[in-house]
């Protein structure tokens, strides 16, 4: 539990980064830097994506899995870390 709160605090402090949040395979936000209502919204929508870029990637080819997916808008940037029990948003400023 230690290494996870040092990376968050790592990830928090570097230029631009506005929010982290771990969301276990059923898509509940375990921990988060955002406020609630922002943690839900963002939670139930990138899981969404997950599930459907996970999907693609492994009807391409059936041995491979989602490791990472980064989405970059005019005003944010959100980059997604994928393990098997869970995945990590951080969102970022996309201007920094």
């Amino acid at each position: 539990m230690a290494e996870l709160e040092e990376t968050l605090e790592r990830l928090s402090n570097q230029k631009g980064v506005q929010g982290i949040i771990i969301v276990n395979t059923e898509g509940v936000p375990i921990r988060s830097t955002l406020d609630n209502a922002t943690t839900v919204k963002y939670a139930g929508l990138i899981h969404q994506l997950i599930r459907k870029a996970r999907s693609t990637v492994r009807e391409l080819d059936s041995q491979n899995d989602l490791n990472f997916l980064r989405v970059r808008s005019r005003k944010n940037e959100i980059m997604i870390a994928s393990d098997k029990e869970y995945f990590m948003i951080v969102i970022q400023n996309s201007s920094e």
